[in-house]
């Protein structure tokens, strides 16, 4: 009972910390993998290149009186965040009800998120495909994720092999929700079925509160579940047992230490200005009036010089030798001006997510810290700064000559970007 009380305490502790950030963080932006995802579904979530994540799930039981004894199964998750929305890894867990003499578990992954929302796609897309040592099979998941407001929708498909009849594939569907109340504050659940499952097969389910550690790049999730582990296998399958327990993330940036500083993952994305077609108009010069001369007959005193009358219509004019004038040179038509243009760029999970990038003349670069710390983007010789960028927050520079500007962030020098500003 000592140690019951003990984890309770330790649990409320941890809600109280997570409700008081909130209250003092701003509430834009989007941080780590919990914030985004409910407790049993992965879904598109892939990092970032050059980051070691390592994830601590544990989920405790308690038997019925007189025992009243706590059981818990943890499960711990390691992987890398590779180029290309890319990340590898595994799942073990030291307890698995999928086959007979297996009591423990092994999930080897791939995920990959072709489709991303941080780059300007409509949604999240991403895939897994994976080894299952206690179904001796090959599992795989597709994903598609959307952010409405607050809420960001998670859906996902799954196939996988069937533990206890070699050969055999089952199949499942999943479906979950996070609704962002602040930076560090989000409610999260989902459900999942088998398809065709029997009496004995329930539909898993999980509900949480996930929270940010302020001024740090963990997340930390407390929930409810009947779902035993994280696995494709394991998330699939329900049981009668409400199991309480959390997770915990601990992400190690290895750009920090390894490689080249400044390596930059992400293709060159170019944005060319729209130009605004206006027809040049030329005024051109009505030349002057020529006048005429009398001429008197011989003897006669001068005649005066008058202006010639208007000829009448369809008459003619006398044979006389007209002036050459010359017109002022039209002026050169300019060419049109490029409208202004807006590109957006996020600061996520310790990296500029378009860390090179293209542009004209005149536009318009906005970062946006979707990061729970806080950057900057300092040119590397000094002729900008946007000082500390606090999370949720936003800086805006324009671009008006063409060059090559590379910037860096202070607090993580292994932060690197370039601009390319280019003629229109």
């Amino acid at each position: 009972m000592t140690q019951g009380r003990r984890a309770v305490r330790i649990v409320a502790s941890g809600i109280a910390f997570g409700f008081l950030s909130t209250l003092v963080v701003p509430t834009e932006g989007y941080a780590q993998s919990l914030l985004e995802r409910p407790p049993n579904l992965s879904g598109n979530w892939t990092g970032a290149s050059g980051t070691l994540y390592f994830h601590f799930v544990h989920r405790f039981t308690a038997s019925d009186a007189p025992e009243r004894k706590v059981s818990n199964v943890p499960t711990f998750l390691l992987a890398a965040g590779l180029p290309k929305r890319l990340l590898a890894g595994f799942n073990y867990s030291t307890n698995s009800t999928l086959a007979p003499r297996f009591p423990n578990e092994w999930e080897l992954f791939a995920r990959w998120a072709p489709l991303s929302t941080d780059y300007g796609a409509p949604v999240d897309l991403g895939a897994q495909v994976g080894y299952n040592n206690a179904a001796a099979g090959v599992d795989g998941e597709l994903s598609v994720a959307r952010k409405f407001g607050m809420a960001r929708l998670l859906v996902a498909g799954r196939a996988m092999s069937d533990p206890l009849e070699e050969g055999n594939v089952r199949y499942a569907l999943a479906g979950g929700a996070t609704i962002r109340l602040s930076q560090n504050l989000a409610l999260a659940g989902d459900v999942a079925s088998l398809m065709n499952r029997d009496s004995s097969e329930r539909v898993a389910w999980s509900a949480g509160v996930h929270f940010g550690i302020p001024l740090t790049p963990h997340t930390i999730s407390i929930h409810a579940t009947n779902a035993l582990l994280t696995t494709l296998q394991g998330a699939s399958r329900g049981s009668s047992d409400v199991r309480y327990g959390f997770e915990f993330t601990i992400p190690l940036t290895l750009r920090r230490y390894f490689g080249r500083r400044g390596d930059q993952d992400a293709a060159a994305d170019s944005v060319s200005a729209v130009p605004v077609d206006t027809p040049s108009q030329v005024a051109v010069a009505e030349p002057p009036r020529d006048t005429v001369r009398a001429v008197a007959p011989p003897g006669a005193p001068p005649a005066a010089v008058v202006p010639p009358a208007p000829a009448p219509a369809r008459a003619t004019t006398p044979r006389t030798t007209p002036r050459t004038t010359t017109s002022p040179p039209a002026p050169r038509p300019t060419a049109p001006r490029p409208a202004p243009t807006v590109v957006k760029m996020s600061i996520k999970n310790v990296n500029y997510l378009r860390p090179r990038l293209t542009v004209t003349i005149g536009t318009t670069v906005e970062w946006t810290n979707n990061d729970p710390v806080a950057h900057t983007v300092t040119a590397n010789d000094k002729s900008f700064n946007s000082g500390l960028i606090n999370p949720g927050r936003t800086y805006r520079r324009t671009f008006t000559k063409a060059g090559t500007y590379s910037y860096f962030c202070i607090p993580h020098p292994f932060m690197k970007g370039v601009i390319v500003v280019r003629e229109p």
